[in-house]
């Protein structure tokens, strides 16, 4: 029961690369596309983690597309109005370089809806529990994103088959995403009924990620146990190796940013601080070896990861799981 996705993405395989600030770099982007998956570009990492040419990255990752799909992240949580344009003018771009297939996340969904609507794409959106889901499908999203408590950055906190179940009736293909780390947790997910699995921690241990090479041997060294939350990134839980840095600094804010987090009117305000000020720590932990005080984003995938590999050895695999798989491994729940 791929069908749905399969058709609102051109992919030939129910497998995403997701959006990762600042792991999703060009050649990560464009051998995914290769191989028949989707790869989902993160603007942030374009622009700034990498300091790329946005059209122009669209452009030279669209020329290898090999019955794969090239999607776009637009995060849509209100900042400041420099960041709204900014985006906007994004996905503009985006549309005009022929991108149809969009993941939104962290707002409402209904601008970047009508933007890719007018001209015949569709729009998923990142969720983590069915109020979020509700809203998104208000805002006429195409799909949802299901964020589940394994998952790598900002996590949700159900575990993936009882996010499914809350969410199975609302009738949008749902994507699982979090905790899938080798061939046999994609097809456990599709079991459960997902129609597609996205991966993120699985493709920074990729030997096309541009990650530093002890940041993807801390992947492939971890367990599951290993992972914990840290709400000192951006005000909410994300996901992180836990490194000595990470046991030294703890991982919860300070009692005003705590009461300030969660006070209406100055909640944005203080996520937006904390934003500006991780997207530099997260760049250097990518960028940069052991023994410096950033942060290596992981999610409990950790768990099913042994090795570095090629992005296409790594959906080779997943692809002939999916091929040789018995009918029910692929059939959603009625």
């Amino acid at each position: 029961m791929t069908e749905r996705f399969l058709k609102d993405t051109g992919a030939r395989i129910p497998l995403i690369c997701g959006a990762m600030y600042p792991c999703s770099n060009t050649e990560l982007l464009s051998a995914v596309v290769k191989e028949g998956a989707v790869a989902v570009m993160q603007p942030l990492s374009t622009v700034f983690a990498n300091g790329e040419d946005l059209r122009e990255t669209l452009q030279a990752v669209q020329k290898v597309n090999d019955g794969g799909c090239l999607g776009f992240n637009a995060l849509i949580e209100k900042s400041s109005k420099l960041y709204e344009d900014r985006m906007k003018s994004w996905v503009d771009i985006a549309l005009e370089e022929g991108v149809r297939f969009f993941v939104s996340a962290l707002g409402n969904p209904s601008w970047v809806v009508d933007k890719v609507h007018a001209v015949g794409g569709v729009v998923y959106h990142d969720i983590t529990e069915r109020k979020w889901a509700l809203k998104a499908i208000e805002g006429g999203v195409d799909g949802l994103i299901c964020v589940n408590g394994r998952a790598g950055g900002h996590a949700g906190a159900m575990p993936m088959d009882e996010l499914y179940e809350s969410l199975f009736d609302l009738g949008l293909p749902l994507v699982a995403a979090g905790g899938v780390g080798s061939p046999q947790d994609f097809l456990d997910a599709l079991e459960i009924g997902y129609e597609a699995v996205q991966l993120g921690t699985r493709f920074i241990a990729s030997e096309e990620c541009t990650a530093h090479e002890e940041y993807k041997q801390a992947i492939v060294d971890a367990e599951e146990d290993d992972i914990v939350l840290t709400r000192r990134i951006s005000g909410v839980p994300v996901s992180v190796i836990e490194t000595d840095f990470v046991k030294k600094v703890g991982t919860e804010v300070g009692p005003i940013s705590k009461k300030l987090l969660k006070h209406p009117r100055f909640k944005h305000w203080v996520r937006t601080w904390y934003a500006a000020r991780s997207v530099w720590s997260l760049r250097k932990g990518a960028k940069r070896g052991g023994g410096y005080n950033d942060y290596w984003q992981a999610g409990r995938s950790v768990a099913g990861i042994d090795s570095v590999q090629s992005v296409e050895t790594i959906i080779s695999e997943y692809a002939e799981a999916l091929a040789g798989a018995p009918e029910a491994k692929t059939e959603a729940k009625a």
